[in-house]
């Protein structure tokens, strides 16, 4: 008969056990337990699973993490049914989606069918809105684009928005009450001015005439998720001028993104503010892929960086500064790097983002983030079936 093992060797055994059902706990949050495959990350894992997302879409407003967190768009209003994709940017027409994004009361703005909306003018979001491309292809491209300005709590979700132009000079209806004279928009995608708790989910840009995310002017409570990216040069800019105070207080999440083909840079470029960037997956950059000006601080964390084949261009960082930069808190934690990529720290003190415990979310390994943003930009989703 065998001896019993002895007691440190049992410790032993425990400890293993124990620890190997903290990993399998911990991967779960980001594996779909049927299959052999990485799926879902904490967004995705909240909704996407579920085959009654075209009857419980409202559901949606309770996934999001990070800054964003509480942006609730029109959680607890109306739905709004877009069936025109006419514009008309001084009298909106009910069925359009500017007449819906115009009114007062929160609204969840969805589509009848799938349509591309080419606007006459920037497109001025109200607060507490939603819109939800889910079970449509909807396009926003070949005119002036989005403008979330001077307001809170908006949700876009699932739509694709690119070729975007300045807009013009001119009257644009903003409320039911109110039309303002605009000096002409800059021709970004997305342009999210003195405005907070926005939330900008499984969407796609590409080749706009500016950029095609930017949070200036004080704006913050941001989470940029799920996207894709491509075909652009400044792709995302947090902070409007290196002088502009006001952008101190400015807090994005940026989780969970696919920077893909053809991008050069800003990925993002941070000026005076915070950006937690976060198991994002990087397919290359012509210049460089995060950046920042003005002192800002840079938490990078679990990502995937593909450096290009240029041996010139394998920094992932990049500082435009003409005072020095030793004492910018710009940190990496678990990034993957691939093909020679690099991040050069800087700064001393911890740079964690300081989440409550409703934003907070796990990070991921940047070896997971492959499958994690494989799904990134816009999804098929088909009424009665998990997307």
């Amino acid at each position: 008969m065998a001896s019993p093992p002895s007691l440190p060797l049992i410790v032993l055994c425990l400890i293993l056990v124990s620890s190997l059902s903290t990993l399998t706990l911990a991967d779960s949050y980001y594996y779909a337990p049927s299959t052999n495959k990485n799926v879902m990350n904490p967004i995705d894992s909240c909704w996407r699973a579920k085959s009654n997302w075209a009857t419980n879409r409202r559901a949606l407003a309770d996934c999001a993490v990070g800054f964003g967190k509480n942006a609730i768009g029109g959680k607890f209003g109306a739905t709004y049914m877009v069936t025109d994709a006419s514009d008309d940017p001084v009298k909106p027409k009910p069925g359009t989606l500017r007449y819906g994004v115009i009114q007062s009361k929160p609204l969840w703005i969805v589509f009848a069918k799938s349509m591309v909306i080419t606007l006459k003018n920037e497109l001025m979001i109200n607060s507490y809105k939603t819109i939800d491309g889910r079970g449509a292809k909807v396009e926003i491209a070949y005119g002036p684009c989005i403008t979330i300005q001077h307001v809170s709590h908006v949700i876009i979700h699932g739509i694709s928005v690119h070729d975007c132009k300045p807009g013009k000079s001119g009257l644009v209806q903003d409320s039911p009450i109110h039309k303002g004279h605009r000096r002409g928009s800059d021709g970004d995608a997305i342009d999210i001015f003195d405005s907070s708790d926005v939330w900008i989910d499984h969407c796609s840009f590409a080749r706009c005439y500016d950029g095609l995310i930017d949070v200036i002017h004080g704006s913050t409570a941001i989470t940029i998720s799920n996207n894709f990216f491509s075909h652009h040069d400044k792709v995302m800019l947090f902070g409007h001028d290196d002088n502009n105070l006001e952008d101190k207080k400015i807090k994005v999440t940026v989780a969970f993104n696919r920077f893909g083909p053809g991008l050069v840079q800003r990925m993002p470029r941070v000026r005076l503010g915070y950006a937690h960037v976060a198991n994002n997956r990087y397919d290359q950059w012509e210049m460089y892929a995060i950046g920042g000006s003005a002192d800002p601080t840079i938490f990078s964390e679990g990502n995937y960086f593909v450096a290009p084949n240029n041996p010139d261009v394998k920094q992932v960082t990049k500082r435009e500064t003409k005072n020095g930069w030793k004492n910018w808190k710009w940190r990496s934690s678990r990034d993957k790097f691939i093909n020679g990529a690099y991040f050069v720290p800087s700064g001393y003190g911890t740079t964690a983002p300081g989440y409550t415990k409703i934003q907070s979310f796990k990070v991921a390994d940047g070896a997971m983030v492959p499958a994690l943003t494989s799904d990134a930009g816009p999804l098929s989703c088909t009424t009665n079936r998990a997307c």
